[in-house]
């Protein structure tokens, strides 16, 4: 691709980007596998002639299916979900039949390995927490339950299967549903929500944290986590997981500049947490800050830089909420509505 004239971008090394004459032609490469897309006609063509020359290829067309993800398009926009592959899981599993939930958590659940837990069959737990896995491409409802299933693979009981049934069972309520890529967007608005559980781990007493990252109001990247140490405050748990999105904006940033996209406004990072934010903007340097020094540094280098702003948002509207803990059916309906989640499937 370097010989053809193409820069590898340093934001993602399976991109590769040509930009002449005003307009862009970018391909991404999994393994064997590309997309090629872009406003320029005439390069998309003399590309696919250049690599048919160099490899045995097929053009597939117009985008409809990439490693397993289904694509659609209609005047609302474009939308990418996995159906064929949940549909394949529920029938492999068994549970294509089985009694639907609303929510892929039950309320109030906290596993943990209990001293005399009864034993369940290991392979077929990791087996299936990893075909779950891949779902989380499209699904970002699945991301808490799957990060929570995916702490016992190395000693599930009876009760973590339980809970990886019980996912099942909510896919089964919904197999279709999937993110909406909205049509007329501004790409130059990156937001941010960051929430985080404190001590919420039963087995260690280690916070969760999580984010969503949105460009032009379009859900693009989603991570639940456990954080790799016990924080001692709510505040320092909050303050983590802030830094854990800040820098998942910082590098969406770079990969739309890659893309020829222009800053001129900050990336509004929403916490609910006023002793985290307060810690942010402030200077002074207090003992019970000092344990999350470096992060606290980092964003206040950010907020100075005019990189990032933080404006006040309430809990009832921290849409990362459903990334750290258990929320009800009519909280976690409403939430994905807000995330651009639906539940249709429109042929191209």
């Amino acid at each position: 691709m370097r010989a053809f004239g193409y820069r590898q971008s340093n934001s993602d090394h399976t991109l590769f980007l040509k930009k002449q004459h005003g307009k862009i032609t970018t391909l991404i490469v999994y393994v064997d596998d590309m997309v090629v897309t872009g406003n320029d006609p005439e390069e998309r063509k003399t590309l696919q002639n250049y690599l048919s020359r160099e490899f045995k290829m097929k053009d597939l067309g117009h985008l409809k299916y990439f490693l397993g993800i289904e694509v659609s398009r209609s005047s609302e926009g474009i939308f990418l979900s996995q159906r064929k592959y949940v549909l394949d899981l529920l029938q492999e599993t068994g549970m294509s039949g089985c009694q639907p939930v609303n929510t892929p958590i039950e309320e109030g659940l906290k596993l943990c390995v209990e001293p005399n837990q009864v034993s369940t069959d290991k392979e077929r737990y990791q087996r299936l927490v990893g075909r779950l896995m891949y779902l989380a491409h499209t699904r970002p409802d699945l991301a808490y339950a799957l990060s929570v299933v995916s702490q016992y693979m190395h000693n599930p009981g009876e009760q973590h299967m339980n809970a990886v049934m019980r996912i099942l069972r909510y896919l089964k309520n919904a197999p279709r549903k999937g993110i909406l890529f909205a049509k007329n967007v501004d790409h130059q608005s990156i937001e941010v929500y960051t929430d985080a559980d404190w001590a919420g781990a039963v087995d260690d007493r280690r916070s969760t944290s999580g984010y969503f990252t949105f460009v032009g109001g379009n859900l693009v990247t989603w991570k639940s986590k456990k954080q790799n140490v016990v924080a001692r405050s709510s505040a320092e748990t909050e303050f983590r997981g802030m830094t854990l999105g800040l820098c998942e904006a910082l590098w969406l940033r770079l990969l739309l500049q890659d893309l020829g996209y222009l800053f001129r406004q900050p990336i509004r990072l929403f916490c609910d947490n006023k002793a985290a934010c307060d810690i942010a903007h402030n200077p002074v340097q207090h003992d019970r800050t000092k344990h999350v020094e470096v992060d606290r540094f980092f964003i206040k280098e950010k907020l100075d830089d005019k990189i990032v702003e933080l404006p006040k948002i309430r809990s009832e509207n921290q849409l990362a909420d459903i990334l750290t803990k258990f929320v009800s059916s009519q909280v976690f309906s409403k939430f994905l509505d807000k995330l651009g989640m639906c539940d249709i499937y429109a042929p191209t």
